[in-house]
């Protein structure tokens, strides 16, 4: 694979301890995306908060393989991460679709954790 189409892969895992963002630039109960440049390609993920809490995700619907967001860091609606495609519904803390047209699937999980006040990739 040449050097110019690796840049433009997508790759759905990151290398532990990449300093993402201090914990308190996301609200509570709120997400942000997040798109890394790596040497294999680009990831997109994104990252809810929940009190001290982190669950990051890979930016993947598992029905359509779409991005879930349509809008910009707009992952919550209800307490629950939302795919603006279809409006199927996955829980926060483990990913597993509720409800849509992918109930008993999952979101692919991407580790991160909270550590001295900054987020970062596990």
């Amino acid at each position: 694979m040449s050097e110019e189409s690796a840049a433009g892969a997508r790759v759905t895992a990151t290398p532990a301890g990449v300093a993402l963002a201090p914990l308190d630039t996301i609200a509570d109960g709120a997400a942000r995306n997040f798109v890394l440049q790596l040497r294999a390609g680009r990831f997109h993920g994104f990252v809810v908060r929940r009190g001290d809490s982190v669950f990051g995700y890979v930016d993947r619907c598992p029905h359509a393989g779409l991005p879930l967001a349509q809008m910009l860091d707009d992952y919550v609606a209800a307490g629950h991460v939302r795919c603006s495609w279809h409006g199927a519904l996955f829980r926060v803390e483990d990913g597993t679709c509720v409800a849509g047209p992918c109930v008993g699937a999952s979101l692919a999980v991407w580790p991160v954790t909270v550590r001295d006040g900054t987020i970062v990739t596990a």
